[in-house]
């Protein structure tokens, strides 16, 4: 087998297994949720180009296999003049198969990405159909009032989002802390988080459930809801916010809404009223700047040994 493939199988194994299970094991992530989201999304990027890397090299012709800067000397030029002359740039027609299969490994993500887009996006516009019907626009909370007497507050996001309420919320909550529900829930519409929700749901289906996309599938829908937790407290108390959730915590909403409540409530009131001291955010950082340390010098000796 040629070396090269080394760097990107043991970058696919450290973004697919290592790293995931140490993230999960650690304290960091839910004190800093922004971070963990953009760290589990550099995760989850450099597996499917690890992946596709290495799925490359390891079906290309043996002399075809050279170093990857050269690689990508080869392949560039080839797509870039695909339509034109697509056996230019030094790649062969045996070639071919292998570079489909890397291609395919890049696409499909984002293939079930748009698919499942397209699918949470009819279920909004017909939940939205239904609301105007049973609802009716409430300039006060600026949301949308529903009669039920159990209480809930959720969110529609999207190009037409909103915020809709029950009755039961109304009577349940106090001005404080219905305050502070609407800007969790606004907090999810301002951070566009049905976008990593949505992502998160269709890389369970791209891949096999390694430990990366376990966790991802688990944990992302929890570090969005925590990241609204964090920017609501920015203008409430953390009193107010603990108790609204508590409150809402038995509602219901469509599974593909974002719900102020639902099964992560307790964890999340538990986590708003006793937040843990240190440096999340350095600690993170840190976190990462030793992995990229310890994997660099593998791909540097691999990629420029002559073999």
């Amino acid at each position: 087998m040629n070396h090269h493939v080394v760097p990107p199988l043991v970058l696919a194994l450290a973004a697919g297994a290592v790293l995931p299970v140490g993230m999960s094991r650690s304290h960091w992530p839910h004190q800093a949720p922004r971070l963990a989201l953009a760290t589990w999304s550099a995760l989850a990027a450099v597996f499917i180009a690890a992946s596709s890397c290495a799925a490359l090299l390891l079906l290309l012709p043996y002399r075809s296999s050279v170093h990857l800067s050269d690689l990508a000397e080869a392949c560039l030029p080839w797509a870039a003049q695909a339509c034109v002359a697509p056996h230019l740039a030094g790649v062969r027609p045996t070639d071919l198969p292998a570079i489909a299969v890397a291609l395919a490994l890049l696409l499909l993500p984002a293939a079930l990405f748009l698919r499942e887009a397209i699918r949470t996006r009819r279920l909004r516009v017909r939940h939205t159909e239904l609301l105007n019907l049973v609802g009716r626009w409430e300039p006060a909370l600026d949301a949308t009032l529903f009669e039920h007497k159990t209480p809930a507050i959720y969110c529609v996001p999207g190009r037409s989002s909103q915020v809709v309420v029950s009755t039961g919320a109304l009577r349940a909550l106090t001005v404080v802390q219905l305050d502070a529900a609407l800007r969790h829930e606004r907090a999810h519409i301002a951070g566009r988080h049905h976008l990593l929700t949505v992502a998160a749901q269709s890389l369970s289906h791209s891949f096999p459930p390694i430990p990366l996309i376990r966790r991802i599938t688990s944990e992302v829908p929890l570090l969005v809801e925590m990241a609204a937790d964090d920017r609501a407290l920015r203008a409430c108390s953390r009193e107010a916010l603990a108790t609204a959730l508590y409150s809402v915590a038995t509602g219901r909403a469509p599974q593909w809404t974002m719900s102020a409540g639902g099964p992560s409530a307790v964890l999340r009131v538990r986590r708003i009223l006793t937040p843990e001291s240190g440096r999340p955010v350095l600690l993170g950082l840190l976190t990462s700047a030793a992995v990229i340390c310890a994997v660099t010098p593998i791909a540097l000796a691999c990629c420029l040994i002559q073999g």
